[in-house]
């Protein structure tokens, strides 16, 4: 009896270490699944204003004057409030910042804030986009110009502040705007299209080493990193290096018609102030001072969506999903 009792326990201990292993990995899937899930972030900044005045003021005034400031504001919270018909709804802005990296990875951001906004704002609002990009893959920045292009389709009128940078990539986000503004020296332009790759192929010779790469269309693949380039697949890349310069030119002159394509579209940038008697630009102002005028007459919302890394164990499920072709 002792020893069926043992090999009972060692059973049951068996089968209970085995249930906590499972309910243990359906919780770490059930985290993972929900691991890259965000939510919208609002943040008011008249209250942020407000803050830094009060700050301010604590520190300029003497100790008299600032228990009449706290005694009068004491007073006011006394007061009942006024009914809401009576003081006409302010205006609200709302405000995104877009910081672009060379794969516009924070287009996946954007989407999400700009779908939020576009859920509640209405024509007398205004989005105000903080850009700073320097450009980056064609794609990309395509996906996110046509973002900002859903505010316009709207009716809500549309503003793009640059302090330090919105070039090829990054300018192709900003024309899109209504009113776009640039800090004096801020970098403006660079209307151009790149597209460089080393090539391996003399090394590889030299130590021969045998190259095979077997594609079905003739332009399926052109100049490659270890493909041997001929004449025709420099043309050939060439050509759509050409072609996408031409989109670009034509997204422009659809935002920016005023803009002299022949003088601006060479691949050059300028700053801010040169920017503005090129047209490039319509004024010359920090996003900072747009903001704390705005303030006076506006509601600001700073609006945000901090898109979380994925769970490891979610990138692994990923992975082994692709694998098996799904």
């Amino acid at each position: 009896m002792s020893e069926y009792f043992l090999f009972l326990a060692k059973g049951l201990t068996l089968v209970v270490l085995i249930l906590a292993a499972l309910a243990g990995l359906l919780g770490m899937l059930a985290r993972a699944r929900h691991a890259d899930k965000s939510v919208v972030q609002i943040k008011h900044l008249n209250r942020q204003y407000e803050r830094m005045r009060e700050s301010m003021q604590m520190a300029l005034r003497s100790r008299k004057s600032l228990r009449g400031l706290w005694s009068r504001k004491h007073t006011q919270r006394q007061k009942k409030p006024h009914k809401p018909d009576a003081e006409p709804a302010r205006r609200r802005v709302f405000v995104v910042n877009f910081h672009g990296d060379i794969m516009a990875s924070a287009v996946a951001s954007l989407r999400e804030e700009v779908t939020a906004i576009l859920s509640v704002a209405e024509p007398r609002d205004e989005v105000l986009v903080c850009l700073e990009s320097s450009g980056g893959i064609v794609h990309g920045y395509g996906l996110a110009a046509s973002q900002l292009v859903r505010i316009k389709d709207k009716a809500i009128p549309l503003t793009v502040a640059v302090d330090k940078v919105a070039a090829s990539g990054g300018y192709m986000m900003a024309c899109v705007a209504d009113r776009l503004i640039a800090a004096p020296f801020a970098v403006i332009g660079s209307i151009g299209v790149v597209s460089q790759i080393p090539n391996f192929n003399r090394l590889l010779k030299k130590h021969d080493v045998d190259f095979e790469q077997f594609t079905a269309g003739e332009y399926k693949r052109t100049v490659t990193l270890f493909g041997e380039t001929t004449e025709a697949g420099r043309a050939k890349l060439q050509q759509e290096v050409e072609s996408t310069h031409t989109l670009f030119k034509t997204f422009l002159m659809t935002h920016r018609p005023a803009l002299d394509m022949e003088q601006v579209a060479n691949g050059e940038h300028w700053f801010g102030t040169e920017a503005l008697q090129l047209k490039l630009i319509d004024e010359l102002c920090t996003s900072d001072a747009y903001l704390l005028d705005a303030s006076a007459e506006a509601d600001l919302y700073e609006v945000s969506y901090p898109a979380k890394k994925k769970h490891w164990l979610a990138q692994l499920i990923g992975l082994t999903n692709r694998l098996a072709g799904r």
